[in-house]
């Protein structure tokens, strides 16, 4: 059976040495039914496939392949093709890292390094979608928290010139108060001024009648806080006789020689 299927596999590859891609495909799936593991037709199935261009199941094939061999030159040349492929369509990210790979098991391949480079620079200049995707959610994202902060700020403001109007209202409020408090209190004592002159004048009225009533009687006129002449003299005769019965008492008691309590009669 190995016989067999290397003589498919032979076949295969003078087919594809012809450029006769499919025709090769056929060969090289008869050496595998003849033996599934035969490394080479693996390999050569997935170039076939490849001159084709159809390049994801040539990805395929190639991986397949990976796993099936342990030699770092056959990995080294498996992982360039799928680097190949990878870059036919534009997925510059995972070109590179299939370049890097089969670079890590071949570090002497200078065409794989020059196709590192190529698939590099391809990636700078057209970054993944998924990544522009993100940057664009970021600024959008960025904008939108901007137009929030500028919401927020513009109601801060507004709030703060409500505030300061309603200060300014407070303000005025309370000046008004007072200065009303201020009228009230000049007025109460403007009027209570106004009520103690009138009393001051209805007092001295009244003094000035009582004087003319006594002067009408024939009486002296009296100056507050002082005695007229004949209220001087009956005190002055009041204090004399009180004083004559005191001493009358005390030369009593002298001559029984007795002591005694003094007692004021007034």
């Amino acid at each position: 059976m190995r016989l067999e299927s290397d003589a498919f596999v032979k076949e295969g590859n003078d087919l594809f040495e012809e450029k006769k891609y499919a025709e090769a495909e056929v060969k090289y799936k008869e050496a595998l039914v003849k033996n599934p593991l035969n490394k080479k037709a693996v390999y050569n199935l997935g170039d076939a496939i490849l001159g084709q261009g159809r390049m994801k199941e040539a990805i395929a094939q190639f991986k397949s392949f990976n796993k099936m061999s342990d030699n770092k030159m056959e990995k080294a040349a498996s992982f360039h093709n799928i680097g190949n492929a990878f870059m036919v369509e534009k997925d510059y990210q995972k070109a590179v890292e299939a370049f890097k790979n089969s670079l890590r098991n071949n570090p002497k391949d200078e065409e794989t390094r020059y196709n590192l480079a190529l698939a590099q620079k391809f990636l700078k200049d057209n970054p993944p979608q998924d990544q522009n995707k993100d940057q664009n959610k970021d600024q959008n994202k960025d904008k939108e928290n901007e137009k929030d902060q500028n919401k927020e700020n513009e109601k801060d403001k507004n709030e703060d010139k409500k505030d300061n109007k309603d200060e300014n209202k407070k303000d005025e409020e309370d000046k008004k108060d007072e200065k009303d408090k201020n009228e009230d209190k000049d007025k109460d004592k403007k009027d209570g001024e106004d009520e103690e002159d009138k009393d001051e004048q209805n007092k001295d009225n009244k003094d000035n009648k009582d004087n003319k009533d006594q002067e009408k009687q024939g009486e002296p006129k009296q100056q507050k806080g002082k005695l007229s002449p004949q209220q001087m003299k009956q005190l002055l005769d009041a204090m004399n006789n009180q004083e004559n019965k005191t001493q009358k008492k005390i030369n009593a008691q002298k001559a029984k020689g007795q002591k005694s309590n003094q007692e004021k009669d007034w």
